[in-house]
């Protein structure tokens, strides 16, 4: 106020305002042009110190300030700068100058009734040494608790009474930054024998920051006379009344313009750092963080550019932000920022009563004493687990929030409206995270699934018949396995029928032969021998896709017949509105809300209480005033259906909620520790052990969440299979074809023959014995021509060879006429008719045909026996 007061006169007479000491932050230069703060504002410091709560992550803060207009003017900035770090203020404590010590003790027991325990003293020595004592009377100087105090306080730290600095310890204090320099080390020797020549009695005194900023405010004043050439302080008479008061009459002064602009420009390095005014204004560069642990000990430093750090150096390279802190109660670990409200009180924790799903919440209570026996309950025993999961202890009562009668008191809302007024410190239970609620309480995060689904009588949709074998596999699968039994019969006979008396006789006994082979792979029981190698290679690849398919036929068969193939009765909420079908909500529930808002007919809305009369109306239907459909949030609808197995099931559409949670007032300091905690238990085996104590062993089935269904399979499943196996069969069927053409291309090359003649003669050795296979070696020694002659073979074990085979049957086609006569192609054109046409020795036909019993033998030709 005097401060205020002398800027005034300043402003009025044109001189310049320098002050050393006036650091409130309602002491503007913008409104007083001639007003020079050479002193750091108040405001300049709350950086820090939010910087600090910050750090420590605490999210509630108490200020505590003088009652005046030095008190009262720090704390709009503080405030701001605690919201921007979303640090809550629950409570502004206002202590008065002239409080006496009843006072000031009745004010700091309202602060130990509350959770805060983080509490920013700003306030002169005078009254914050008193705070202190009382404080540590008390107990709010014991462990767990926070204190920083302002840089007035921590500046004038060596002018208190070592009582009171004994009450102290564990304080942390913001105070701006004087660098050690050898000109402040001068001034303080020559200015400390100065005083004790004028003051021989007083030892052991210190020069404080304010009379640095003296030596620096006057210093500032010199060198702007100097620089300004100002010889004489006068000042112009200005015109006024008879009647006007002494300030009414001051003048203007002469230089007071000139001195103004000198001290703007004013910049040199003083004894507390650089002295440079920006909009009349003192810049601060840097803030210390002191402990007061038996003295003030420095833990850091704050500037604007590299925040909190231990030294401002920059490079220092430490990770931590503070040195090592001794806390209030000779505490090394960082205190969490709150406290339950005293030792004897416990957080009283709301618990709801109802009837029905008892598995969730359930209330005992005493007849006689109409007290709670038990409270037991899923989020009963998530709620002790996440408590346990806190790295200190709470101490909490479940207080039921219904009637002795064991009817509830009013609805979750109302529950929730009760933890908003105070009357419950929590409440726990099932609990769904609302935005309504969320306007009257915090909630933690959820702990349980999210989302409101309608849940539905579930049947058996297969309808089996005398036609269900054939179900396990589509169409297409029938029909591609169908045609590759036909295929890879053809091939195998195409592999075998030269070489295997198995594939040979006639034609209709070939074709049976090929495809009883074939098909009886299956159950792997032909007895038909396979004997070329390629016929073989073929065969195992069909024998491997031949098991994975009856395997498979075989598994789904037996699904199809052995397990019910439940599906929902019905899927589509608007068709429920469209048939007008009743469906069913529990009892006090906000579902009610979100069937009205889809357009449902209140009067086809029923309500339940339990998981018990939801299924007598589900066994009733909706014909008889029962329900179709209910809805429920995923916890319940669970509960219900693994009760009920394969009766039941959960189907879309799922409705968007966040689950259950466990409510606090708003900004309580207890939610971000519980949420995490709850994370913890969530992510850990400790939730998995809760629901199966409390649900699985309540199901009737393996997994009441699952609903068995099989389908056909198809041929995207094995057109991999078919796609080996066909590349197998026609790989060798182009193998044995390349070696056949190749050893009986002589037939084709003939040109004394017509095209159509080869061809035939190519397919009748294409369907004749190989009798030069191994598998007819040890037939005996004559070969039976097509002509019906025979001939010896050098070797009468084996017939001759495959290609002299060829020979004959070419020369056989190519020598004589179509009507017996000789042909003159072969030997001289003038041989004499009579006579019999000569064949080469060698040649001889050994076509078979197709009946190996009725060789050529029959033919009126006749071949010349070799001689």
């Amino acid at each position: 106020m005097q401060t205020n007061f002398i800027i005034q006169l300043g402003n009025k007479s044109q001189v310049p305002i320098l002050s050393f000491s006036a650091t409130s932050p309602s002491l503007s230069s913008i409104r007083s042009p001639y007003f020079f703060r050479g002193a750091l504002n108040d405001s300049s410091q709350v950086c820090a110190i939010t910087a600090i709560i910050k750090a420590f992550g605490w999210r509630e803060a108490v200020p505590i300030y003088v009652d005046n207009q030095y008190g009262e003017a720090m704390i709009p900035s503080l405030t701001d700068a605690l919201q921007a770090i979303d640090t809550r203020v629950p409570y502004r404590s206002v202590i008065s100058p002239l409080a006496t010590d009843d006072q000031i003790e009745k004010e700091l027991y309202k602060l130990f009734t509350l959770q805060t325990r983080v509490f920013i003293l700003h306030m002169l020595p005078s009254l914050g040494s008193r705070i202190f004592e009382k404080a540590n009377e008390i107990g709010l100087m014991n462990k767990g608790c926070v204190w920083i105090m302002t840089d007035v306080m921590t500046n004038l730290l060596r002018t208190l009474e070592p009582s009171v600095i004994d009450s102290m310890q564990g304080v942390i204090g913001v105070r701006p930054h004087v660098p050690k320099t050898k000109a402040l080390e001068n001034f303080r020797v020559r200015w400390k024998r100065n005083f004790l020549q004028e003051n021989p009695s007083i030892v052991d005194v210190e020069l404080n920051i304010f009379g640095l900023l003296a030596y620096d405010a006057t210093r500032a004043l010199a060198e702007a006379v100097e620089k300004a050439g100002i010889t004489s302080f006068g000042f112009d008479k200005t015109n006024v009344s008879r009647n006007a008061t002494d300030l009414e009459a001051f003048g203007i002064s002469q230089n007071g313009p000139k001195l103004l602009q000198a001290l703007s420009s004013t910049r040199f390095k003083g004894l507390t750092g650089d002295y440079i005014f920006v909009d009349g204004q003192l810049q601060s560069s840097a803030f210390e963080i002191i402990n007061v642990n038996n003295g003030a000990r420095g833990i850091g430093f704050w500037t604007p550019e590299k925040g909190l750090t231990q030294k401002l150096s920059s490079n220092s390279t430490t990770k931590s932000k503070l040195k090592p802190i001794i806390w209030p109660g000779d505490s090394t670990s960082d205190p969490k920022g709150w406290e339950v409200p005293t030792n004897e009180k416990k957080l009283r924790i709301g618990v709801p009563v109802k009837k029905g799903f008892s598995y969730f919440v359930n209330v005992t209570i005493d007849p006689k004493t109409q007290e709670p026996t038990s409270v037991t309950g899923f989020c009963i025993d998530v709620f002790k687990a996440v408590i346990q999961e806190l790295p200190y202890a709470v101490a909490y009562d479940f207080v039921p929030y219904g009637q002795p009668d064991g009817t509830s008191s009013g609805s979750y809302n109302d529950l929730i409206y009760q933890v908003f007024l105070g009357e419950f410190d929590a409440a726990v239970g099932d609990i769904t995270i609302l935005l309504n609620r969320s306007n009257y309480v915090d909630f933690t995060l959820p702990y349980t699934e999210s989302g409101v689904s309608m849940i539905v009588p579930i049947k058996d949709s297969k309808k089996r018949n005398a036609w269900v074998f054939l179900q396990p596999l589509t169409w297409d699968l029938w029909v591609t396995s169908g045609c590759f039994f036909i295929f890879i019969g053809f091939v195998v006979w195409a592999l075998e029928h030269r070489v295997n008396e198995d594939f040979r006789g006639p034609a209709r006994h070939q074709v049976g032969t090929s495809f009883w082979f074939s098909f009886s792979t299956m159950v792997f029981s032909q007895r038909e021998r396979v004997i070329s190698n390629l016929a073989r290679f073929v065969v195992i690849v069909w024998y491997f896709v031949v098991l994975v398919l009856t395997q498979s036929y075989t598994a789904s068969l037996t699904s199809l017949l052995t397990v019910q193939q439940l599906q929902p009765t019905i899927t589509d909420v608007k068709m429920l509105i469209k048939r007008g079908d009743n469906v069913g909500y529990q009892k006090g529930s906000f579902v009610l809300g979100i069937l009205k808002q889809l357009g449902f007919d209140e009067r086809k809305l029923v309500v339940y209480n339990s998981p018990e009369e939801c299924h007598e109306l589900f066994q009733k239907g909706s014909a008889n005033g029962g329900i179709a459909a209910a809805f429920e949030e995923i916890p319940y609808g669970k509960l219900l259906v693994g009760q009920h197995c394969y009766k039941y099931t959960m189907v879309e559409p799922t409705f968007k909620t966040a689950g259950f949670g466990f409510a606090f007032p708003l900004h309580s300091p207890l939610v971000h520790d519980v949420s995490k905690a709850i994370l913890s238990v969530t992510e850990g085996d400790k939730m998995k052990e809760i629901e199966d104590a409390w649900f699985k062993k309540h199901s009737s089935c393996p997994d009441a969440s699952t609903v068995v269904s099989s389908r056909s399979l198809g041929l995207n499943s094995f057109w991999g299979l078919f796609l080996i196996a066909g590349i197998a069969a026609i790989l060798a069927l182009i193998i044995f074809l390349a070696v056949f053409v190749g050893q009986h291309r002589n037939v084709l090359r003939n040109s004394e023959s017509s095209l159509l003649s080869r061809i035939r003669i190519f397919l009748r050795i294409f369907v004749s014995k190989d009798l030069s296979a191994h598998t007819f070696k040890d037939k005996g020694g004559i070969q039976v021509h097509s002509m019906g002659a025979t001939e010896a073979s050098p070797d009468s074990r084996y017939p001759a060879s495959p290609s002299s085979y060829s020979q004959h049957a070419v020369s056989h086609f190519g020598f004589y006429g179509e009507q017996g006569t000789p042909r003159t192609e072969y030997g001289n054109s003038n041989h004499n008719p009579n006579s019999q046409a000569q064949a080469p020795p060698e040649i001889v036909s050994a076509v078979e045909l197709t009946n190996p019993d009725q060789e050529i033998a029959r033919s009126p030709q006749v071949v010349r026996e070799n001689n």
